[in-house]
């Protein structure tokens, strides 16, 4: 199935750290929001390394001054399969570093991760940081492993 996303990206002009997935799932993409399944772990692993409760994630982004958005801008994929996405055309990425003070750069999961370095790091020339995926799929780490390694975005 080809699939476009349509959730923009959350960022500010004092942004300095940008996190990328791959693509948003069936849940988030239904829900118009990011890491929107019930059961991902992305935004309570960003909860435990602040050490703060999340009520409303917009302004905890600002806040931290954290970006949020994907490496995909549309693909053909299978449900909410990374490793079924084909056909990739990329999200802006240069665009948005131009709109923000972003210096780094984390990518949760390993489709994401290798896309960017297929399509964007060259363009960016900024490295990118590899998070495990917070998908409930992913089940290859522990949580506090998987803590101890976003962590990484805090001490940035």
């Amino acid at each position: 199935m080809h699939v476009n996303h349509t959730i923009p990206p959350i960022y500010d002009v004092s942004s300095n750290i940008l996190i990328l997935g791959s693509m948003p799932s069936v849940v988030s993409r239904n829900k118009k929001s990011y890491y929107a399944h019930p059961q991902n772990q992305f935004w309570k692993l960003l909860a435990d390394v602040y050490e703060e409760n999340i009520l409303n994630k917009e302004e905890f982004l600002h806040r931290h001054h954290i970006a949020l958005w994907d490496v995909v801008k549309s693909c053909e994929i299978e449900g909410s399969k990374d490793s079924s996405i084909r056909n990739v055309e990329c999200n802006d990425i240069v665009w948005l570093l131009k709109q923000t003070k972003i210096k780094r750069i984390f990518i949760t999961g390993k489709k994401a991760y290798q896309l960017y370095q297929k399509y964007i790091r060259n363009e960016t020339n900024i490295d990118a940081v590899y998070l495990p995926s917070p998908s409930p799929i992913y089940q290859m780490m522990k949580y506090g492993e998987k803590l101890n390694l976003y962590k990484q975005i805090r001490d940035s």
